[in-house]
């Protein structure tokens, strides 16, 4: 591949398939249709001069390995307080599949060392309160009896939850209840560094790759699309033309639909959260960590905003890091305008919006409480986590933007969304991903069932060459307990995660 930091020149004019975006959903479906449709041609255009610089970065990516181990929104108690499995069950069923995938990649060695991108890491939730240990409880035993669950642990005892995660439990009130749940069998994943090895990879599979490129316009004509694009550096323009196109560009994928005009996309308008975290700089206190540990939202929190103590492994190396705190930007992409939001205005969009400004007034209060919160108050929050925590061995960094997806709807006249939503033309020649969680964890799902909307007629034949890929295909984990064990051995085995 060329330099990252120097945009490399577009050489092709058209493409069978573009990507707009070198994160980790462009990087997972250009891979696959690699593998179902060789003699495709592909051609990839990022703005930034690398791959998996923005939501794919672990810096700005608040999940990083998303299987509803731990993550207490996958499992929010009922009005009776009883706990319904089903979300949780269909997230981890989710990234089962993506486990496969990378499993495939390290066998065929589009990827390199497992260790590089994924590494084993318990999954902890932990609570503070009798309410909350209740209901954490309440969570274990509807997940327990689950094939995809049956490894969770759980405890009240403050000595058994220092022995799991010290930091936690040291120079804690033992009069104040607590509780605790933990999978073992947890993973981190570094989707930065997963997505520049598979961008790699397609690079050298005879794909265009193109950093420091802008796509500024998408039209419709009888071949397909004509796409606008211009190089950040030299300033030139050409006009690319593909048969199919996704826009995988995060934040930037509102707007480049809208260009596109496409009916789909009518009634969707976004809500950017921005967040800020703290990393830890002591190497001493970073030792002393080894878990993902997820507490409970604030009232009125959006669920990306969920407080965790994550260790990380960033580029190889071993981080910790507290957060997120939320707050509020207008730009959609951490490197883009703050004239996004504005501009995303459309007259079939202004509605919606103005019914969810006006139903989430909890959320705008809240946002504005944690954008006037001082370093000192985010150090007390630190403290509810981490007891001991001097304030002075953590620095405040900025993480990415999310942009929440509100859509039309019939009774409210728009709703805001916390998950991802797939928009396709009705001819299914353009697709984008709009929202965020749970993102990166299950990108494999999510292209593989875009595939299937998108290329209807082929997809009937690719299907075996899915099963090779995935070989969970078409079946329920959690419902084939034998299945699941012969799987998570060999992504295990192959992964070195056991």
């Amino acid at each position: 591949m060329e330099n990252p930091l120097v945009p490399s020149e577009s050489t092709s004019q058209s493409f069978d398939v573009v990507l707009i975006g070198a994160g980790i959903m462009s990087a997972t479906l250009g891979t696959l249709i690699k593998q179902l449709e060789p003699g495709w041609s592909i051609g990839l255009f990022e703005n930034l001069d690398q791959a998996g610089l923005e939501s794919s970065s672990p810096w700005n990516n608040a999940g990083t390995g998303h299987s509803a181990l731990c993550e207490l929104n996958y499992t929010a108690p009922a009005a009776d307080g009883s706990v319904d499995p089903a979300k949780a069950i269909g997230i981890n069923e989710q990234y089962q599949v993506s486990r496969q995938f990378f499993s495939h990649m390290v066998k065929n060695k589009q990827v390199g060392d497992p260790a590089s991108f994924i590494n084993p890491l318990p999954h902890m939730s932990f609570v503070i309160g009798e309410d909350n240990a209740k209901y954490l409880k309440t969570r274990y035993e509807a997940l327990k009896p689950q094939t995809l669950f049956n490894e969770i642990e759980h405890t009240e005892d403050l000595d058994t939850i220092k022995s799991w995660t010290p930091l936690v439990a040291q120079g804690r009130d033992g009069s104040v209840p607590v509780a605790a749940s933990r999978v073992i069998s947890g993973t981190d994943v570094d989707f930065g560094s997963l997505t520049r090895q598979m961008t790699q990879s397609l690079s050298t599979d005879g794909v265009e790759v193109n950093f420091g490129h802008r796509v500024t316009g998408l039209k419709r004509d009888s071949a397909g699309w004509n796409l606008d694009v211009r190089n950040n550096v030299t300033k030139a323009k050409r006009s690319v033309k593909a048969k199919f196109v996704f826009v995988g560009a995060g934040g930037g994928a509102l707007g480049l639909l809208q260009k596109a005009g496409i009916d789909e996309i009518k009634g969707f308008g976004g809500f950017p959260v921005s967040g800020q975290f703290l990393r830890c700089t002591d190497d001493a206190i970073i030792d002393q960590h080894h878990a993902k540990v997820y507490g409970q939202a604030s009232v009125g929190a959006p669920p990306m905003s969920v407080p965790h103590l994550d260790t990380r492994f960033v580029d190889g190396k071993r981080s910790l890091m507290f957060g997120p705190y939320a707050g509020f930007s207008t730009n959609f992409l951490k490197t883009s305008s703050l004239l996004d939001l504005p501009l995303s205005i459309r007259p079939h969009n202004i509605l919606p919006m103005l019914a969810v400004g006006k139903d989430n007034l909890d959320l705008t209060t809240y946002l504005i409480k944690e954008v006037l919160k001082s370093r000192s108050k985010k150090d007390d929050a630190l403290r509810e986590y981490l007891p001991e925590a001097v304030g002075e061995n953590w620095e405040l960094i900025t993480a990415g933007q999310r942009v929440q997806v509100i859509k039309k709807d019939a009774k409210k006249g728009g709703v805001l969304q916390f998950g991802t939503e797939v928009i396709t033309s009705e001819d299914g020649t353009i697709s984008g991903l709009l929202g965020a969680s749970p993102g990166a964890s299950t990108a494999t799902p999510i292209m593989i069932g875009l595939l299937g909307r998108c290329f209807p007629k082929q997809f009937a034949s690719w299907e075996s060459k899915l099963k090779e890929i995935i070989p969970s295909y078409g079946v329920k984990l959690n419902e084939n307990p034998s299945l699941y064990a012969e799987v998570r051995a060999e992504t295990d085995k192959v992964l070195k995660l056991s």
